[in-house]
């Protein structure tokens, strides 16, 4: 791989993971190697380590400063150290320059090995102890054949460091939202990050709306469908189980395209609007949620306009 790569875009349920790795010291002085991955599409170029400018001490000790890229300031994070590991700085350091979320960050790594084309059923989510013990950072892990992937939470990662991205949404107030402002709207969240779903979930609640969650798009299919037969069962509309579903699109298993996909197939459950909520939207991915008819695409952290939206269209569809 060059030094200076432009990086293109995969959708569906395709995608293409760019490979790195973190060289760091272990508890017994011991050096160890650690692989992670990252959606390529979210990447826009991998440089040699710049000279950076620090940055005051109150900041995020990963924090390392900031660098000039062609006119434009970027701020670097030492990835190692964000993950709380004792990394081994070299020269050779490589660092990915990526974007989401209207953000554009980098990211210091030891180095960057291959990209890897798969199918997002070969990435597997975290158990509950590995979301645990690593801080709900890990959104997927994909085992290669003499290596296991870590992705990251990459939106979680700059959230945590970034005002620009405050996601703590947990006490926001929205205009024209009360508790009674979703009332008998019952939404589904398929969301891989775990601080995401939270935040979300709490949001929604404090608005009025009944919410379930679900942490990849196969488990969202999944609650759908026992939906589906316990309502054949009982001869109850679906709306009484579920009104509107937010998808990320981004998560192992299965993305959010091809859930949506699923979901218009089916002559029951394409009856439920399906809203695509990523940090991510390019245009190529826009025309392809258009193409699977979603009900609307909104870029994340839009909270405010994602309530308002799922409200709107519930009342436009359910009348609720």
């Amino acid at each position: 791989m060059s030094e200076h790569t432009n990086i293109l875009e995969t959708s569906g349920n395709e995608l293409e993971i760019i490979e790195f790795y973190i060289d760091e010291i272990d508890a017994d002085g011991k050096p160890y190697r650690s692989y992670f991955g990252m959606n390529v599409a979210k990447v826009l170029e991998i440089i040699r380590q710049p000279e950076i400018t620090n940055v005051p001490n109150d900041h995020h000790p990963a924090a390392r400063g900031t660098f000039n890229l062609r006119n434009r300031v970027l701020p670097l994070v030492n990835l190692a150290m964000w993950l709380g590991k004792e990394p081994q700085t070299r020269e050779t350091d490589k660092v990915i320059v990526s974007e989401f979320s209207g953000v554009v960050t980098a990211f210091l790594v030891s180095g960057v090995t291959n990209i890897h084309r798969l199918t997002w059923d070969m990435v597997e989510p975290p158990n509950s102890y590995i979301a645990n013990f690593s801080q709900y950072s890990l959104t997927g892990i994909i085992r290669l054949e003499n290596r296991i992937l870590f992705i990251l939470d990459m939106e979680h990662i700059v959230a945590s460091m970034s005002k620009q991205l405050d996601w703590d949404w947990e006490n926001i107030e929205f205009e024209e939202m009360n508790p009674s402002f979703g009332e008998g709207c019952k939404v589904l969240i398929a969301d891989d990050s775990l601080p995401i779903r939270r935040m979300m979930t709490k949001v929604l609640e404090n608005a009025g709306f009944s919410v379930d969650v679900a942490s990849t798009g196969k488990e969202a299919l999944d609650k759908l469908m026992r939906y589906k037969l316990d309502a054949q069962q009982k001869k109850a509309p679906m709306f009484e189980y579920v009104d509107l579903v937010v998808s990320d699109i981004e998560m192992p298993e299965m993305d959010g395209h091809t859930f949506l996909s699923n979901v218009n197939a089916d002559p029951v459950l394409s009856c439920i609007p399906v809203v695509l909520f990523s940090s991510h939207i390019t245009e190529a991915l826009r025309q392809k949620g258009e193409q699977l008819r979603a009900a609307a695409q909104i870029s994340k952290p839009d909270m405010p306009q994602l309530a308002k939206k799922v409200r709107a269209i519930i009342h436009e569809r359910c009348g609720k």
